[in-house]
């Protein structure tokens, strides 16, 4: 018989991130099910909601939707009623539970949280900032930033950088080179949150074995020999230890769960009293 696919509509008066994040969240649950995405993002006008209703008429499924504009809200709702569709509303329970908390409504403007203010720009400015200072360049501007991750080659030094970016961090990375020092004075780095990252030696040769094999080079390297890979990231330690940085393997982590560390210990570091600031290994 042929598999059966079900399908999950997304439906979002904005850019639609949040219920996509979402949906992502919840079908990481369900690995043995078949599911088709249909995305309909800044839907913000009846005669575009008609376009949706198509759509849903055509593959008939889930839907989760966010509207902040009420009567947008009761189209949708009526809509899916009227079909008999599963449907959930993602905004709703918490606006309502804040609104309660706070006292009054909210705003009721859609995509507000990617409006360009101050916010936005800061982003930009971090993710310009992670560009620059990707792996090791512009090195009298690395003292600027608010975390620097270290590393061997390959543990997501650039893409973790890009992801903290994109939360407004200014992340700088500079690449642990054997034989090499760092070069950079750690020791003056006191407003900087220094994470080192490692990763288990032998998938460390598996994934730079696949780099070397894109970039052509030749196999007889110590990039990939595994006891002096396992050396490298000895060495690597023992410099993580001796400037007291926050330690994070990256082995059985995403850069979503790394970056997701790297925020929490930014969180706790400006908490933290003054003199209170050392750095310890986690």
């Amino acid at each position: 018989m042929p598999e059966q696919i079900y399908h999950l509509h997304l439906i979002s008066d904005a850019t639609g991130e949040t219920i996509n994040a979402l949906a992502q969240a919840c079908l990481a649950q369900f690995d043995a099910v078949k599911v088709r995405l249909h995305y309909w993002n800044l839907i913000r006008s009846t005669r575009q909601l008609a376009i949706v209703l198509e759509g849903l008429k055509q593959y008939p499924g889930l839907v989760l939707y966010s509207f902040v504009d009420e009567e947008m809200r009761n189209q949708i709702e009526m809509i899916c009623r009227n079909m008999s569709l599963r449907s959930v509303s993602a905004l709703d329970p918490t606006l309502k539970m804040m609104a309660a908390e706070f006292g009054i409504d909210s705003a009721h403007i859609p995509g507000r949280q990617h409006s360009l203010d101050k916010e936005y720009f800061a982003r930009i400015e971090a993710m310009e900032f992670a560009l620059a200072q990707d792996d090791g360049q512009n090195m009298e501007k690395m003292y600027k930033a608010d975390v620097l991750l270290l590393g061997v080659s390959r543990t997501s030094k650039t893409p973790t950088c890009l992801y903290l970016a994109n939360r407004g961090i200014k992340a700088a990375n500079i690449p642990l080179i054997p034989g090499q020092e760092v070069p950079v004075d750690l020791s003056k780095m006191k407003d900087t949150l220094l994470i080192g990252l490692t990763k288990d030696p032998h998938q460390l040769v598996e994934i730079r074995k696949n780099r070397v094999d894109q970039m052509g080079a030749g196999s007889n390297t110590a990039y990939i020999d595994i006891e002096a890979v396992q050396a490298e990231v000895q060495e690597a330690r023992r410099l993580f230890t001796r400037h007291g940085c926050f330690v994070i393997d990256v082995t059985a982590r995403s850069i979503e769960e790394t970056a997701a560390e790297i925020l929490m210990l930014l969180n706790r570091r400006a908490d933290t009293p003054p003199e209170q600031t050392g750095r310890t290994g986690v």
